[in-house]
C-alpha cells in the first residue's frame, strides 16, 4: 500500500522544505534512500526523460523544474515568459516580435533553435504550432493549470522520438482537482523615459525633431501601457465511488499593444554615428523608402541622382541623414493579443486492470503584428517622361529632354515612398487549436503496467495582411498620361484596368483616398497542421536484482506511430509577391511525414547500502524509427553513483536524431529579407563600419560582382539594413544527429538539512544540422575567402548591382550544414531554513533558490570550409550570432514565509555582458567590433518583488513588480529583425517596470 508520508518526504527533498512556491527552479535530483522492495511500496513518480516510474526524483540526466506557484510569483500570463526566465532557455517567437512574427510563442533551449526543442504536455508531444512555424505553440497551454514544468538538458530522442535534440520542455498539468477555482489577474507596464545610457539617444531625437517633427518626437516622460487581463475558471468533481475525476477549465486573456514611439530608446531607428550626430551619439537612421519620398535612378541610364520633394511640385536633393524614414515609432513593441481557452481532463478506473483517461484542449488565439507603412519600395524601374504628374523641373532633373517629353519615352526612375496616409502594415493572425488524448492504462499483473493512448491535434490558421500596396496596381498608378488635361492611368485608356487611379506622389498632399482605395489590398493565407499519434507502452519490474542491490531491474518497451501533416493556401497576391511590403512571395504548400517506431528502456540498480556505495545504478534506452525514405537509431546510456548518502555523481551519453519536417522539406522558394550592417562590396558602407577596403573579388562582370562605380556610388547600401535572399525547402535533406554528454554531482549534506546543490557539465554536438547556411556567411565566404560555390549563390540586380532593390538576392535554401556545438555548466541550489535556527523565534522561515548557467561555447560550423566557416558565439550578439549569448546567466530568489499567511519573494535576474559579433575572414574570430558605440552590452541586473497573502482559507491575493529599478535595455543599431526596437526584448526587460495584481478564490 502506498503511503502519503513517503510521498511527502519525496517532494520535500525536491523542493525547498516542501514549499513549491519557494523554488524558482528546483533541480529534480533528490536522493531518497533506497528501500527493500518487500517493504511498504513508495509512490512512483514519472520524471521527464524516462517512461519508467521511479521511487525518487533522481535522474542521470539533469532536469530543472519550475512550479505552478512560480507563475503566480512571476506574474506571467504567458507560459513562455516563465520558461524563458531559465538560463537554459532562449526566447524565439513571442509577443515582442513584430516584423516576422508568426503569432506563436516558442522556446529554444540552449539557443539551438526552437525546432530542436521538443515540447510535451504530460509526457506527450505537441504538434506544429503553425503552418508557418514548426515549433510547438505555447499559447495553447493554460497557465493556471500548470502544476510544474520540467526542462531536460540534451538529447532525449530514445525516449520521445524526433526533435529532442537540445532538450525537452514538459508541462505537467494539474489533475484530480475538486471544487471551483476562479483566478484573475491584471497587470501593466510603467516606464520613466529618461534614457541616459550609451549613445545620447534623447539628444539625437531632439536634434532631428527640429527639422522633422512629424517623424521625430520624444515620448512623455512617464508612460503606463501594455495592460494585461486574464481570468481563469477551473471546476473539478470526483466520481461518487472515488474511482475517477473530471476537471474542466475555461480562460480568457487580453494584452494591449505597446508602440515603439512610447519608449525614448526606441522612438527612432538607430544607425551608426554620423558627422551630424557626433562620434559619441547614435544617429537616427531609417529607410530609403521615405516620406515624402525618394526618387532615384540608382545610377542606371546616366549619372546617379536622388531627390525628395521640395515646395510645390519640385525636387530637391535627397540626403539620407536628413530624409530617411524613421520606421520605428509605429512598430509594435508588444503585440496586442486575445486568447480563449477551454478544455477538460478526465479519468475513471473501470476496474483494477483498466483506467480510461482523456484530455481535451481548445484555444483560440488572435494577435496583430504592426510594422511601418507599406508604399512604393522602389518597385517600378521607369516612368514616362510625358507624365502629367511631373513638373517640367522634375522631368528635367531626372533626365527627360524636350523630345522625350514629347514622345512619352521612358526614363529610369525608382520611387521609394511610404504610405503614411494608409497607416502601418498589419498582419492579423488567428489560430484555433484543438488537442485530444484518449487512452486506457492499468496493471497487467503485479508490477507490470500498460499504457495505450491515441492523440490528435489540429491548428488552423486564418491570416489577413492589411494596408499593403499591390505592386501591379502601383505600376499602373504611376504610369499616367494626360487625357484632356486630366491625369489618367494608361491602363484606363487602353482598358487594361478601368479602376486604376493615379498615385500622385510628386507633390505634397497629392495622394487621394481614391488612390489609396485602389492601391491597398488585403493578402490572405489559410492553413492547418495536424498530428496523429498512437502509442502503446509496457513498464514492469522484472524482479531480478543484482546481489549487491535491493532494488530490481525495471524495463519499459513499446511502439509508436506518428503522422504530421501541414498545409497552407495563399491567395494570388501572396503567391505572386504582389504585396509591395512583403519582401517576396508567400507560396502555399502541403506535405506530410510519418514514422513507425519501437522503443525500449531499462534501469538496473547495481548497489544499495554497500560499504563501497550507498547506491549505484545504470539506465539505458533505445529507439528505432522508420521513415518513408530512411531509418534512424537513437540511444542513451547513463549511470549514477552515490558513495555516501550525501553526494551522488551522475553521467549520461545520448544519441538523438531530428528528421527534417514538412516546412523544412517542402516550403516553396521565394524572396525574403535578412539583416546585414552593410553590403560587403560597398565602399561607403565598409568605410562607415571600419571594415577596410573593398575586396578585389567584388569587382567584375560575374553575377555576384559589381562595377567600380556601383561599389563607390553608395546605392548598394540598404538604409534599413535589410537585403534579399531566396529561401526554400529541400526534399533531399538528411536527418541531423546529436551527441549529448552530461556529467555532474548532486550534494545534499546531512549536516545542513534542507540544502541541496547540483553542478552539471553539458556538451551537445549536432552534425548535419538542418539549417540555412546564412546569407551573410555566404557573402563572407565568397568575397573574403574566395569560395567559388558560395559566389555562385549570389545574383545581384543586373541594372544597379544591388541586393536590396529589385530581384538581386542570395540563394540560401535549407541544407545540411556542418553543425553546432555548445557546452557549459548548469548550477542549481536550494536552501530552506527556519528563522528560529538563527535565533529569531516566531518569524517564519526563509527559502533560497538559485539556477545559473555558464556558457563555454556556442559554435557554428557552416560546413563550407575556409578560415571563417567555424565561429563561436558564446559571449556575442548580432550578425551571425543573433540574440545575445552571455557567458553567464542566473536567477536567484529569496522568499520569506511569515507566520501571518504572507510570503514575500525577491528575485535577482542577471545577464552577463555580450560583445557584438563581427566575423574576421582571417580566423573566424568575432571580437572585431573596433570602436563601435555598441561593441559591448554591459551586464544587466533586474530585481523583482512579489507577495502572496492568504486572506482566508479560500482566498489568496498576490501582487508584485518586476524590474523594480526600471532598467533601460542595452541598445544596438545591428539588431535588425532578430530583435525589436533597437534591442532584444525577448531577453531584456525592454518595456519598463511590470506591475501585477491577482486573486485566487476557491469555492
Amino acid at each position: 500500500m502506498r503511503t502519503q508520508k513517503t510521498r511527502n518526504r519525496l517532494l520535500s527533498t525536491t523542493m525547498i522544505g516542501g514549499f513549491a512556491a519557494l523554488a524558482f527552479a528546483a533541480p529534480a535530483m533528490a536522493q531518497t534512500a533506497p528501500a527493500p522492495q518487500d517493504e511498504t511500496q513508495l509512490d512512483e513518480v514519472v520524471v521527464t526523460g524516462s517512461r519508467i516510474p521511479q521511487t525518487n526524483l533522481v535522474t542521470t540526466s539533469p532536469v530543472t523544474q519550475v512550479t505552478g506557484e512560480d507563475i503566480d510569483i512571476a506574474g506571467v500570463t504567458r507560459v513562455e515568459d516563465l520558461v524563458n526566465q531559465l538560463p537554459q532557455a532562449f526566447a524565439a517567437q513571442n509577443s515582442t516580435v513584430a516584423n516576422g512574427a508568426s503569432g506563436t510563442a516558442t522556446v529554444s533551449l540552449r539557443n539551438l533553435g526552437s525546432s530542436r526543442t521538443l515540447v510535451l504536455i504530460d509526457g506527450r508531444r505537441m504538434g506544429y504550432g503553425s503552418p508557418n512555424d514548426d515549433a510547438a505553440d505555447l499559447n495553447q497551454i493554460p497557465e493556471q493549470l500548470v502544476e510544474r514544468v520540467e526542462v531536460l538538458t540534451g538529447g532525449a530522442s530514445a525516449v520521445y522520438g524526433s526533435d529532442a535534440i537540445a532538450g525537452v520542455v514538459n508541462f505537467i498539468m494539474k489533475k484530480d482537482f475538486e471544487g471551483v477555482q476562479l483566478d484573475a489577474q491584471y497587470g501593466f507596464y510603467q516606464h520613466n523615459n529618461d534614457y541616459d545610457g550609451v549613445g545620447n539617444v534623447r539628444a539625437e531625437i531632439a536634434r532631428r525633431a527640429t527639422t522633422n517633427p512629424a517623424q521625430f518626437a520624444l515620448p512623455d516622460d512617464n508612460v503606463s501601457d501594455g495592460e494585461s487581463r486574464s481570468i481563469n475558471l477551473t471546476v473539478g468533481v470526483a466520481a461518487p465511488d472515488g474511482r475517477g475525476n473530471v476537471m474542466a477549465y475555461a480562460g480568457y486573456r487580453n494584452n494591449n499593444p505597446i508602440l515603439q514611439r512610447d519608449r525614448d530608446y526606441s522612438a527612432c531607428s538607430l544607425a551608426a554615428p554620423t558627422a551630424a550626430s557626433g562620434p559619441t551619439t547614435y544617429a537616427c537612421g531609417g529607410s530609403g523608402t521615405s516620406f515624402p519620398g525618394q526618387f532615384t535612378n540608382f545610377g542606371t541610364g546616366g549619372p546617379s541622382f536622388a531627390y525628395t520633394l521640395g515646395s510645390g511640385r519640385t525636387f530637391v536633393p535627397y540626403v539620407g541623414d536628413n530624409n530617411a524614414y524613421n520606421f520605428g515609432p509605429i512598430n509594435y513593441y508588444q503585440r496586442p493579443d486575445e486568447r480563449y481557452t477551454l478544455g477538460t481532463f478526465a479519468r475513471y478506473e473501470v476496474n483494477e486492470h483498466a483506467e480510461v483517461f482523456a484530455q481535451l484542449m481548445f484555444s483560440d488565439y488572435s494577435s496583430v503584428a504592426q510594422i511601418a507603412p507599406s508604399g512604393s519600395f522602389f518597385n517600378t524601374p521607369t516612368i514616362n517622361c510625358d507624365s502629367p504628374l511631373l513638373s517640367t523641373q522634375q522631368a528635367t532633373l531626372i533626365g527627360c529632354d524636350a523630345a522625350e517629353i514629347a514622345s512619352g519615352a521612358s526614363t529610369p526612375l525608382y520611387v521609394g515612398r511610404r504610405n503614411v496616409e494608409g497607416g502601418g502594415r498589419q498582419d492579423s493572425l488567428n489560430y484555433q487549436s484543438y488537442r485530444g488524448v484518449a487512452g486506457v492504462r492499468g496493471e497487467i499483473v503485479s508490477g507490470w503496467n500498460y499504457d495505450i493512448a491515441a492523440q490528435f491535434s489540429r491548428v488552423r490558421l486564418s491570416r489577413t495582411y492589411l494596408n499593403d500596396f499591390s505592386v501591379t496596381r502601383l505600376g499602373r498608378a504611376l504610369d499616367v498620361v494626360s487625357v484632356g488635361g486630366t491625369p489618367t492611368c494608361r491602363s484606363v485608356v487602353d482598358g487594361t484596368d478601368p479602376n486604376c487611379v493615379p498615385y500622385d506622389v510628386f507633390t505634397s498632399g497629392g495622394v487621394t483616398q481614391a488612390a489609396l482605395d485602389y492601391l491597398q489590398i488585403p493578402l490572405m493565407q489559410t492553413g492547418e497542421t495536424t498530428q496523429q499519434v498512437v502509442t502503446a507502452a509496457i513498464t514492469g519490474d522484472t524482479g531480478w536484482t543484482m546481489p549487491t542491490a535491493s532494488r530490481s531491474l525495471q524495463v519499459a518497451f513499446g511502439a509508436e506511430y506518428r503522422r504530421d501533416y501541414l498545409g497552407s493556401v495563399t491567395d494570388v497576391s501572396f503567391q505572386t509577391g504582389d504585396g509591395a511590403g512583403q519582401g517576396g512571395p508567400t507560396i502555399g504548400f502541403n506535405g506530410d511525414t510519418d514514422v513507425a517506431e519501437v522503443f525500449g528502456e531499462f534501469q538496473l540498480p547495481l548497489a544499495d547500502d554497500q560499504p563501497w556505495a550507498y547506491s549505484a545504478s545504470i539506465d539505458g534506452a533505445y529507439r528505432r524509427s522508420e521513415y518513408e525514405n530512411f531509418g534512424t537509431d537513437t540511444y542513451k546510456i547513463g549511470g549514477d553513483y552515490a558513495p555516501v548518502e550525501d553526494i551522488r555523481f551522475r553521467a549520461s551519453y545520448s544519441r538523438a536524431v531530428r528528421a527534417p519536417n514538412v516546412i523544412e522539406m517542402f516550403t516553396a522558394q521565394g524572396l525574403n529579407l535578412f539583416d546585414m550592417d552593410f553590403d560587403p562590396c560597398s565602399a561607403p558602407g565598409r568605410a562607415a563600419n571600419g571594415a577596410g577596403a573593398v575586396p578585389a573579388s567584388c569587382i567584375g562582370t560575374n553575377p555576384w560582382q559589381v562595377t567600380p562605380g556601383q561599389s563607390t556610388g553608395g546605392n548598394l547600401e540598404s538604409p534599413a539594413g535589410q537585403y534579399n535572399f531566396t529561401q526554400g525547402g529541400n526534399p533531399n535533406l538528411a536527418p541531423e544527429e546529436s551527441d549529448t554528454v552530461t556529467f555532474g554531482a548532486v550534494w545534499e549534506p546531512s549536516f545542513l538539512p534542507r540544502f541541496n546543490i547540483s553542478v552539471d557539465w553539458f556538451d551537445i554536438q549536432i552534425d548535419q544540422a538542418i539549417q540555412t547556411t546564412g546569407a551573410q556567411n555566404i557573402l563572407d565566404l565568397c568575397y573574403n575567402q574566395g569560395n567559388a560555390s558560395s559566389c555562385a549563390l549570389i545574383s545581384r540586380n543586373p541594372g544597379n548591382g544591388s541586393l536590396w532593390v529589385g530581384d538581386g538576392s542570395v540563394l540560401d535554401i535549407n541544407t545540411n550544414i556542418g553543425g553546432f556545438e555548445t557546452s557549459g555548466v548548469d548550477v542549481n541550489a536550494n536552501y530552506n531554513v527556519g528563522l528560529e535556527d538563527w535565533g529569531v523565534e516566531g518569524y517564519g522561515s526563509l527559502g533560497f533558490s538559485f539556477v545559473g548557467t555558464w556558457l563555454n561555447e556556442l559554435v557554428t560550423d557552416t560546413g563550407l570550409g575556409g578560415t571563417a566557416s567555424v565561429y563561436d558565439c558564446a559571449g556575442f550578439y548580432a550578425n551571425q550570432c543573433g540574440v545575445p549569448n552571455p557567458e553567464w546567466r542566473h536567477r536567484a530568489r529569496m522568499t520569506w514565509m511569515t507566520p501571518w499567511d504572507l510570503d514575500i519573494s525577491g528575485t535577482w535576474r542577471h545577464f552577463g555582458e555580450a560583445e557584438i559579433g563581427v566575423l574576421s575572414p582571417a580566423d573566424g574570430s568575432l571580437n572585431n567590433g573596433g570602436t563601435r558605440l555598441d561593441r559591448y552590452f554591459d551586464a544587466e541586473n533586474y530585481f523583482d518583488l512579489a507577495a502572496t497573502w492568504q486572506v482566508m482559507d479560500t482566498v489568496t491575493l498576490r501582487a508584485g513588480v518586476n524590474n523594480i529599478l526600471d532598467n533601460d535595455p542595452p541598445l544596438s543599431y545591428s539588431v535588425g529583425t532578430t530583435g525589436n526596437g533597437n534591442t532584444y526584448p525577448q531577453l531584456y526587460d525592454a518595456l519598463g517596470r511590470y506591475f501585477f495584481f491577482g486573486v485566487t478564490a476557491n469555492f
